[in-house]
Order: C-alpha cells, then sequence, then structure tokens
C-alpha cells in the first residue's frame, strides 16, 4: 500500500495563515496584556538611569523648574505677560514638551538599544508600552512643579480641570504610534535619530510653548494648527482653567487617527524584520 500525498488527500485543506494585519493587531493586544512586564520594565528603566544619585529622577524636576524660573523671569518682560499668569503657562509647556522630546528621541533607540529582542520572544509592542509608560512616570514627576505653580499663584481650576483626562490619554496615543513608527524607521535607517533630535529643535521655536498663538495676530491659526501644540494645549489649557483653541481637539483627532492608521500599517508590513535590523 502505498501513501498517499498529504497535499492531494481530498477534502483536505491547510487553514489559511492570519494576515500580517490580524498579526499586528495580535501583538499589540499580547503586549498590552503583558501591562505586569512593561511597566516592571519601565520602573526599573528609571532607576538604573538615575542609580547612584541623591535625587533620582527629581533631577528633572528641579531643572524644570530653574528654567521655568529663568524663562519664566526675562520672557514675562519680552512678551509683556505678567508673571503669576505667564509662569503656569510656560512651566506646564515645557514639561509637556520635555515629554514629547522624550518620546521621540527615546522611539528612535527604542528597538536598536533593547538586545532582548534577540533573547525573549516578546511582542514587538511590549517595548513601545515601555517606552510610553516610563515617559508618563517621568510626567507625574515633574507634574508635582507644575501643582505647586498652580497652587503658587492661585490659578482658578473648577470642574473642567477633569479634561486633563482624555487629554493625557490623546497624549499616550499620540506617544504610541510615534515611538513605534520612528522605531521601525530608526531601525533600518541609521540617520534617524539625529534627523529627528535637530527637528524637534526647531520645532520647539516655532510652537507656542513659551508663548501664546494670539501674539501671532492674524497668523493666529496657523499657529494654533500646529499638532504639537494642539497636542499639549488640550492638556495645558483644562489645567489653566481656560477652553482650548477650536482647533485643537480637531487636529489632535485627525492626527491620531491617521498617524496611528499609517504607523499599523508599517508595523504590520515591517514587524518581523525588526530582528534583522538590528
Amino acid at each position: 500500500m502505498t501513501a498517499e500525498p498529504l497535499g492531494e488527500h481530498p477534502g483536505l485543506t491547510w487553514p489559511a495563515l492570519p494576515s500580517r494585519a490580524a498579526r499586528a493587531w495580535k501583538d499589540l493586544a499580547d503586549g498590552f496584556a503583558m501591562r505586569w512586564l512593561w511597566t516592571a520594565l519601565a520602573v526599573q528603566d528609571i532607576r538604573l538611569r538615575y542609580r547612584g544619585s541623591i535625587l533620582g529622577p527629581l533631577w528633572l524636576t528641579v531643572s524644570t523648574l530653574i528654567l521655568a524660573t529663568v524663562l519664566g523671569t526675562i520672557y514675562s518682560h519680552l512678551l509683556v505677560q505678567t508673571v503669576p499668569n505667564y509662569v503656569p503657562y510656560l512651566l506646564a509647556g515645557l514639561v509637556l514638551w520635555q515629554m514629547i522630546v522624550a518620546v521621540s528621541n527615546d522611539g528612535c533607540m527604542m528597538f536598536l538599544q533593547h538586545g532582548l529582542i534577540h533573547q525573549v520572544p516578546l511582542p514587538y509592542s511590549v517595548h513601545a508600552y515601555r517606552l510610553v509608560c516610563r515617559n508618563f512616570l517621568v510626567l507625574a514627576h515633574n507634574a508635582v512643579v507644575v501643582a505647586g505653580a498652580l497652587l503658587l499663584y492661585r490659578v482658578p481650576v473648577g470642574w473642567g480641570a477633569l479634561m486633563v483626562l482624555p487629554g493625557l490619554a490623546a497624549l499616550a496615543l499620540n506617544a504610541l504610534w510615534v515611538s513605534t513608527l520612528l522605531g521601525l524607521t530608526a531601525a533600518r535607517f541609521g540617520d534617524i535619530p539625529p534627523i529627528v533630535a535637530s527637528f524637534m529643535q526647531v520645532i520647539f521655536f516655532v510652537t507656542p510653548i513659551f508663548w501664546a498663538p494670539e501674539t501671532l495676530g492674524r497668523w493666529r491659526t496657523l499657529a494654533a494648527c500646529n499638532p504639537y501644540f494642539a497636542v499639549v494645549d488640550v492638556v495645558r489649557a483644562p489645567l489653566l482653567g481656560v477652553p482650548p483653541e477650536p482647533t485643537s481637539w480637531p487636529v489632535v483627532g485627525v492626527v491620531t487617527v491617521l498617524g496611528g492608521g499609517i504607523a499599523f500599517l508599517v508595523f504590520a508590513r515591517f514587524r518581523t524584520r525588526i530582528p534583522y535590523w538590528l
């Protein structure tokens, strides 16, 4: 009796392989389910970064406070702003901007600095969740300074301050797709990290972080449509007890959906090549 080839057996069909998109979704879901892991890794990253330091991550808080004090004193006069109104605006903007820069720079190195990829079969999204969690922990440290400024200058904070929660959620979503997209691109092209670092320095000066959009007069709408400002504005404005710019939430929504979609397509297409690029 001769064995019939398995592939020619009548009625027998091989199950179809999951699509790239389905495998990418599974990677994101499995990575998110491992919250205990990427949370612990994020805390470990902060401890290792400041090992041997007396203040630890509070050095970031102290440096932010010093920078805000100096800039607040100088630019409040240059921009003809009162210090009680300007310093909380500046401090909240600087804290959020530091996180945006950290996410961009860390995102470029997200896969390059982790030999764990070749050692442990983890979902690739774990590294992105770890990065976002780490930077939100640092943001929580710096938020103490912002809270102190709000109390010191008696900024009226009402129930509208709760709108900071959806703002932070939007910030987290954008940090996730930005870090994933930059991580994949930098893993393939080594020139991406210095390009991003230079780009962020330029963007800082054209983004309303230490100056307000209304100072541009008829060009105010152009500054308000800056996606970096929009992400900052939806978090900063509720803290200051003022409504965000009318364009901020629409811009954040478009950037989140469009950028997230592009990042997902790139992740689904190239995620399996990450080990070979490193």
